[in-house]
């Protein structure tokens, strides 16, 4: 049923039983013990692994970079700052990510030729 305001605009019934729904709801959820809204609720955090390169003499520097850039889609000059800094330090983070995207990233590095592994960050 819609209804004319005084201003001229329509009210419209439905949304009106909507709101109410939704009051009572709210006064239904805080009246009763143990149970929470979703904004009080902890938030579950996904754990993230670190996918390292590690160094070797085997691999041209052009190898790493390109299989790099292929695998995780960065900059060549990202992908170069990586490898540069696996040269340096013997190992280098390339993401920090949730562990099924770190296996497949490690996995995919890998395929290339390239030593990497994964661990808890």
């Amino acid at each position: 049923m819609r209804m004319r305001a005084a201003g001229g605009a329509l009210k419209n019934g439905a949304s009106q039983r909507s709101n109410a729904i939704a009051k009572m709801t709210i006064d239904l959820l805080s009246t009763r013990p143990g149970v929470s809204t979703l904004l009080e609720r902890p938030v579950m955090r996904i754990p993230l692994y670190k996918v390292l390169l590690h160094n070797d003499d085997i691999n041209t520097t052009e190898h790493v970079v390109t299989a790099l850039a292929r695998v995780f889609h960065f900059d060549l000059t990202v992908c170069e700052r990586i490898m540069i800094e696996a040269h340096n330090n013997r190992v280098a983070l390339c993401a920090v990510e949730p562990l099924e995207r770190a296996e497949l990233h490690r996995d995919q590095l890998s395929s290339f030729s390239l030593v990497a592994t994964i661990e808890p960050e």
